[in-house]
């Protein structure tokens, strides 16, 4: 790793740190997994919510095109820091757009119907203003918006987006919040399945590692603080996985007009 040549590219990386809201689901291992496996040599990639650079960084390793949908200026040098410090030098084939997720079909309407893969990890929760240090990335970007942005204006993008036969892989999990137990994905697969996506797989992915069998803490914020076993207290809740819907576009896709009945729908 050479570092970044730009003497204004650390301190952008030090000021900014994803919060627990929008700590990445798309790990840099899952990135990888899902498009080695998805894609091959020369093939387009899309993000739809990126909060670092680990997508892009993945397509830049694996020989793929990748591109991410990205608001927020801040964000876009957050992202671009983490490449140039990543690989030393600029990387060809590699774009961000200043577009949300929802607009991705028109701000990237030169690539309809050819990305391979769509890689969507839709925020959990709503974003909170923060400032001074370490800001959030990814809040300001969410924050950019006047309302929540619905996900099935976001799946109806990814359709546009992937060439028959292309892959949608929409990465979320469960939670518990406010003493209900929230699983997004049935949601999810209804929307896509409206949009006559079909759903290939359900893939779980560890988000921490483990050793012998046991899970280890890699961080504060990747798994609970340690605490005494005889303790009444439970440790603070904190997401070990991530579930990851797959789904295809159909080699036959239906019309404009099927595929609009899923738009808005959130």
């Amino acid at each position: 790793m050479c570092p970044d040549p730009d003497d204004d590219q650390p301190a952008i990386v030090r000021r900014f740190q994803p919060c627990p809201r929008h700590r990445p689901n798309a790990g840099r291992e899952l990135a990888r997994h899902l498009i080695s496996t998805c894609t091959n040599d020369g093939d387009l990639v899309a993000e739809t919510h990126p909060t670092n650079d680990s997508v892009l960084a993945a397509c830049g390793e694996l020989g793929r095109r990748g591109v991410a949908c990205v608001p927020h200026f801040p964000l876009a040098q957050y992202i671009g820091a983490g490449l140039r410090e990543r690989s030393g030098e600029p990387q060809s084939g590699l774009a961000m757009r200043p577009c949300r997720p929802d607009q991705m079909s028109m701000a990237l309407a030169d690539h309809l119907g050819r990305a391979a893969l769509v890689i969507a990890a839709p925020p959990l929760r709503p974003p909170q203003k923060r400032t001074g240090r370490h800001l959030c990335p990814g809040c300001p970007t969410a924050a950019a918006t006047s309302k929540p942005i619905p996900l099935g204006s976001v799946l109806l993008a990814s359709w546009r987006m992937l060439r028959p036969g292309g892959h949608l892989a929409v990465i979320t999990t469960a939670r518990h919040e406010h003493g209900q137990f929230i699983d997004p994905a049935p949601h999810i697969i209804h929307l896509a399945q409206t949009l006559k996506f079909r759903y290939s797989q359900h893939v779980i992915a560890l988000n921490v590692p483990t050793v012998n069998g046991v899970l280890v803490q890699s961080d504060p914020c990747g798994l609970a603080q340690v605490r005494d076993e005889h303790a009444d207290a439970l440790p603070p809740a904190a997401r070990v996985h991530a579930d990851v819907c797959l789904f295809t576009k159909p080699h036959t896709a239906p019309t404009e007009n099927r595929a609009q009945q899923g738009k808005g729908r959130a």
